[in-house]
């Protein structure tokens, strides 16, 4: 790890409402794998006309960012892409894609470590989103406006700051 890393506070820098905590943010090249933990899933702020796509998810009624878990064999831009497509229906091409970091992230006290590859792109045009059982409803958000119903995951809200910085 080389020192592009955000230096690691003595507390994290945002905690979630499902107790998920941002231990830092890495600025490193896309290829760097980490030491301490894997790379194991991936985020996108992904933007049209100004406004940032913000996901439902029913398991932690939660908005978040799109994204998760990385397959065995796919590198973390083609997570990416897929996870786009998989939870909001709208497609782009995994090279489109800007890599901006890694977030480090534990999901509780005592929870196991986990690097998150973050990538930002700007849609077209937006495709029509239908509900799955991981998702309800999408929302493109402007600014910190609220959002319709539930919580907000202020982890990710911290993440698209850093990415935006």
């Amino acid at each position: 790890m080389t020192d592009s890393a955000t230096p690691l506070p003595s507390a994290p820098l945002a905690t979630g409402p499902r107790g998920m905590r941002l231990l830092s943010f890495h600025r490193e090249p896309e290829e760097t794998r980490f030491p301490d933990a894997p790379v194991a899933y991936v985020l996108l702020a992904v933007r049209h006309e100004g406004r940032l796509l913000m996901v439902h998810v029913r398991s932690r009624s939660c908005w978040e960012l799109p994204g998760g878990g990385i397959e065995e064999g796919e590198t973390p831009r083609q997570a990416a892409a897929r996870e786009l497509r998989e939870e909001t229906g709208q497609t782009v091409d995994a090279d489109a894609l800007r890599f901006a970091g890694f977030s480090r992230t534990a999901l509780g006290p005592g929870q196991r470590v986990l690097y998150g590859a973050v990538f930002t792109g700007a849609l077209e045009r937006v495709l029509p989103f239908t509900p799955s059982e991981e998702i309800s409803a999408v929302h493109w958000r402007t600014g910190d406006e609220p959002l319709p119903f539930g919580e907000v995951q202020t982890v990710d809200e911290y993440v698209v700051r850093l990415c935006e910085g």
